[in-house]
Order: structure tokens, then C-alpha cells, then sequence
């Protein structure tokens, strides 16, 4: 766990808020399965597989795999600088995240990326510890981390996270 007792209330204030404005029907399945914040920041710690959802030029809609890494009460993801995801989040910066392990957590996230590291411009100011974090977690030989990958931290604007029984995902 990463984040800060203030990352911590905005988490949580987001998380509460989210469930208030979700529909009848999500609310009747997760309201006595919602995760806390302090719960959640605890169950995603490391690399975390992500469905993330962007949408084409078209408003198709376009779905895609990415290690996500929950840090700081946000998700940061990373791809190709030259993948489709890559060009959808450049032009549309609009995303949804899922992550889920089976029936037992469900972490679903609508919100707008930062580009982390943009190719003409300047980084992130956490760029450089979040860069450490990556090379650490990745080894710093992985990429070619000035060329090859682009990095995203998704803001939420709306978050919820499911779990019937807490205690399958915790040791």
C-alpha cells in the first residue's frame, strides 16, 4: 500500500460517491460486497491484470489487456507507443478499466487518462518515482523506456469495488 492517509479519503470519498449515483441494480449486488479503501489499496498491490476500454475514431468500442498497477489511489498502465490503445487514448483520453478475479473481486473504473510520459511535452511531475517504481517492479533494461512505452494514470471519475467474501482475498 502506497498511499497517503489524504489518498486514502479521496479514495474512499469516490468510492462512496459512486455507489450512491450507480443504478438500483448494481447497488443491490454490491452494496453489502463494497470494498473499502483501505481494503482495496490493501488486495491490489503488484501488477494487476486490466481490461481497459477505449473507443476509435468511429465510437466503436475497443477493449484490450494491459498490466495495471494500482498506486497512490489511481490506475497506471502502460503500452506500445505505437499500439491502437496508444493512438485511441491520444485523441480520446476517455477509459474504462475492469479488473477482476473471477466472482471473487471486481474493480471497475470509468474515468480520463494522463499520459505519464509524453513524447513532446513535459512528464508528470511523479514521473521519475513512478518511473522507478516501473523499472523496479519490470527491470530497468525492459523497455526502451523513453521510446517504446507509453504510460497512463487514470483519474477516476467513478469507481466501484466488489467483493463477497474479503476473506478469500486476503492472507
Amino acid at each position: 500500500m502506497r498511499e497517503t492517509p489524504q489518498e486514502l479519503e479521496e479514495l474512499q470519498a469516490l468510492l462512496d460517491a459512486s455507489l450512491s449515483r450507480s443504478t438500483s441494480h448494481l447497488r443491490s449486488i454490491v452494496t453489502e460486497r463494497t470494498l473499502t479503501a483501505e481494503q482495496l489499496t490493501g488486495i491490489l498491490t503488484g501488477m494487476r491484470v486490466l481490461a481497459v476500454s477505449t473507443v476509435t475514431a468511429k465510437g466503436e468500442p475497443r477493449i484490450s489487456g494491459a498490466d495495471g498497477h494500482f498506486l497512490h489511489g489511481k490506475w497506471h498502465f502502460g503500452t506500445a507507443s505505437g499500439a491502437a490503445k496508444a493512438r485511441h487514448l491520444a485523441a480520446r483520453p476517455a477509459a474504462s478499466v475492469a479488473h477482476m478475479r473471477g466472482e471473487d473481486l471486481g474493480v471497475f473504473t470509468h474515468g480520463r487518462v494522463e499520459i505519464l510520459n509524453p513524447r513532446d511535452g513535459e512528464p508528470a511531475a511523479d514521473w521519475p518515482a513512478i518511473l522507478d517504481y516501473f523499472k523496479d517492479f519490470y527491470g530497468a533494461d525492459a523497455f526502451d523506456w523513453e521510446n517504446d512505452v507509453v504510460y497512463y494514470r487514470l483519474h477516476p471519475s467513478w469507481m466501484t469495488a466488489y467483493a463477497p467474501d474479503l476473506a478469500k482475498l486476503t492472507p
